[in-house]
């Protein structure tokens, strides 16, 4: 990961950072080890969003080294830093394109507001640079916004939108898109979708439909479902992937919004807990600001000092 980027990702969590190094500096300022210490650390550590696994090796691991010791609280990041790099490294895999798939279909899901439209794009963007010809789908319907946004998107970064009027059957459009795709041979058709949670059945039943539509002209489509998702939202995001792994086989993650938040502790529980692939992290608003994960770089920035 370039430097560059490693300073933004820093950068971006350093609210994170900042809250999290300052509760554990409040805590162990040459102080022993002792259990009462150990308790006040697991209370910070899920309250700062890691979740009760990753909060409960952290405090073991401590007391399996340093139990009844002075500890300093640099000693506690290095810890911290140690079981989140572990929690992480099995997650953090590259999106894989299969080139057998003419074109790879790609259906993007999450709440509206996640930044899911904004991400198909910039997504977009790190693929075609990467050699990838890519064809855009305004699948969330719904929205005027979303279909405009990704039309801008698409200008932006080059890639061939396929969209229809606000209203139309989303379905009929990810069908339309895929078919375009496959007419001018692009390898990545990227669908964008609603992301209306109030009724979980009408998700669950357009998200469906969009499957059924598809496979009629590809019955191995869609070949991954990415859920996008809020750091913002911190805790709500372990109950959206619950929420879309239920109604659409989700099969890979995408975090946005880690520099508007103190919550990015949250993507390790989220790794903790369902051990799905986060193939994308973005930190902010810049067509830069999405790029492959890596858990040793997120592992450091967010326990720096």
């Amino acid at each position: 990961m370039s430097g560059g980027w490693l300073s933004r990702l820093t950068a971006g969590l350093g609210r994170s950072a900042g809250r999290l190094g300052g509760q554990i500096g409040a805590v162990f300022t040459k102080r022993k080890l002792d259990q009462a210490a150990l308790d006040e650390l697991e209370d910070l550590l899920v309250a700062a969003d890691l979740g009760p696994v990753v909060a409960g090796e952290v405090t073991e691991r401590l007391r399996a080294d340093k139990f009844d010791r002075d500890v300093t609280d640099e000693e506690v990041r290095e810890a911290l830093a140690g079981v989140v790099a572990e929690t992480l490294e099995p997650v953090a895999l590259p999106l894989n394109i299969d080139r057998s798939n003419r074109p790879h279909v790609i259906l993007v899901v999450g709440v509206n507001g996640t930044g899911k439209t904004t991400t198909i794009g910039k997504m977009a963007k790190v693929l075609i640079e990467s050699g990838e010809k890519v064809v855009l789908a305004a699948g969330d319907t719904f929205r005027a916004a979303a279909i405009e946004q990704l039309t801008i998107w698409g200008e932006r970064v080059g890639a061939e939108v396929v969209a229809r009027d606000v209203g139309a059957d989303a379905a009929a459009v990810a069908y339309e898109a895929l078919a375009r795709a496959r007419e001018i041979d692009a390898d990545i058709l990227l669908v964008d979708t609603a992301g209306r949670l109030q009724n979980k059945t009408g998700l669950m039943e357009e998200l469906a439909k969009i499957g059924r539509v598809i496979g009629k002209l590809d019955e191995t489509a869609p070949h991954d479902v990415l859920l996008v998702l809020d750091a913002t939202t911190g805790q709500n995001a372990i109950s959206q992937v619950e929420v879309f792994r239920d109604v659409a086989a989700v099969s890979g993650l995408a975090m946005t919004k880690l520099d508007g938040s103190a919550r990015g502790g949250v993507l390790v529980a989220v790794a903790a807990r369902f051990g799905l692939p986060i193939h994308f992290i973005g930190v902010g608003e810049g067509v830069d600001d999405l790029q492959p994960f890596d858990a040793g770089d997120f592992a450091r920035a967010l326990t720096s000092p």
